[in-house]
C-alpha cells in the first residue's frame, strides 16, 4: 500500500513516480511524456483531471517536484536492494538462527548453512523485535525517572533563582532604608554641629569684644599713667591724688 507521500509524488496518468514533471496552467502536475501522449489523441490541450484548457504553449518543469521524486526513487531502490541477497541477488526470505543473519533460499541449501536452523524472515523479525522491546521497556522507565528528576532539578533551579531575586530585592530595600537613615542622621548631626559652631562662635565673639574693651581701657590707663610719669614733679604731685582716686 502506497504511502500518502508516495501518492503525492505519483503521476495521475501512469500512477508511477513522476518522471520529468510539468505543471499545467490549472496547477495540476503530470509526467511530461504522459501528458504529451494524452494530448496526441485529443484536439485540445486540456488537463486530464479537471478538463481545463492549458493556456500556454510550453510545459514548464517543476524542479522541486522533480528533485523530490528522484530522491524518493533513489531511497526506494536502495531499500529494495537491501532486501536482496548480496551473493545470489535473491530475496531474503529466511533468517539463519545459527549465524543470526537473513539469507535467501539458495543460501539455505548451501554448504555454509548445512544443518542450520531457519525461521521465516517475518517470524524472526517479530521475535527479535519482541526481545528488543523487552530490553527497551526498562530503558524507557529509566528515561522517565531521569526526566522526572530533571523536572525537579529545573523546578529547584527556578526556585533558587526566584528566591535569589527575592532576597536581592530585600537586601536592596534594606540598604535603601539604611542609606536613607544614614543620610538623615548625617544631616541631623551636621545641623547640630553647625548650630554648636554658631553658638560657640557667638560666645567667642562676645568674649573677644569684652576683651577688646578691657584692652582699650587698660591701654588708655597705661597712656595716662605714662603721661603722668613724664610730668614735672609739682604737676605730678598735684595730679597724683586725683589719679589715685580714679584707679
Amino acid at each position: 500500500m502506497a504511502s500518502k507521500f508516495e501518492e503525492d509524488l505519483s503521476c495521475p496518468i501512469c500512477l508511477d513516480i513522476f518522471k520529468d514533471p510539468v505543471m499545467l496552467s490549472c496547477s495540476h502536475s503530470f509526467c511530461r511524456e504522459c501528458v504529451k501522449n494524452c494530448w496526441k489523441e485529443k484536439e485540445n490541450q486540456e488537463c486530464p483531471l479537471c478538463k481545463r484548457r492549458h493556456s500556454k504553449e510550453v510545459l514548464p518543469p517543476v524542479f522541486a517536484l522533480k528533485n523530490l521524486s528522484e530522491s524518493f526513487v533513489q531511497e526506494r531502490d536502495q531499500r529494495a536492494s537491501e532486501d536482496l541477497c548480496s551473493l545470489h541477488s535473491e530475496k531474503l526470505k529466511l533468517f539463519c538462527l545459527d549465524h543470526q543473519e537473513p539469507v535467501c533460499l539458495v543460501c539455505r541449501d548451501s554448504e555454509k548453512h548445512s544443518e542450520h536452523r531457519f525461521r521465516p524472515i517475518d517470524e524472526a523479525a517479530g521475535l527479535h523485535k519482541k526481545k528488543l522491546q523487552e530490553t527497551l521497556e526498562p530503558v524507557k522507565k529509566k528515561l522517565n525517572v531521569f526526566k522526572e528528576v530533571k523536572v525537579k532539578f529545573d523546578q529547584t533551579a527556578e526556585h533558587i533563582q526566584v528566591q535569589a531575586r527575592h532576597t536581592e530585592r530585600q537586601i536592596k530595600e534594606q540598604f535603601k532604608k539604611l542609606h536613607q537613615f544614614l543620610e538623615e542622621e548625617e544631616e541631623a548631626r551636621l545641623c547640630a554641629l553647625w548650630e554648636e559652631e554658631e553658638q560657640k562662635s557667638q560666645r567667642m565673639k562676645e568674649e573677644m569684644e569684652a576683651l577688646s574693651r578691657e584692652i582699650a581701657a587698660l591701654s588708655h590707663t597705661v597712656r595716662d599713667t605714662e603721661d603722668e610719669l613724664r610730668a614735672e614733679d609739682v604737676s605730678f604731685l598735684k595730679n597724683y591724688k586725683l589719679w589715685r582716686s580714679k584707679n
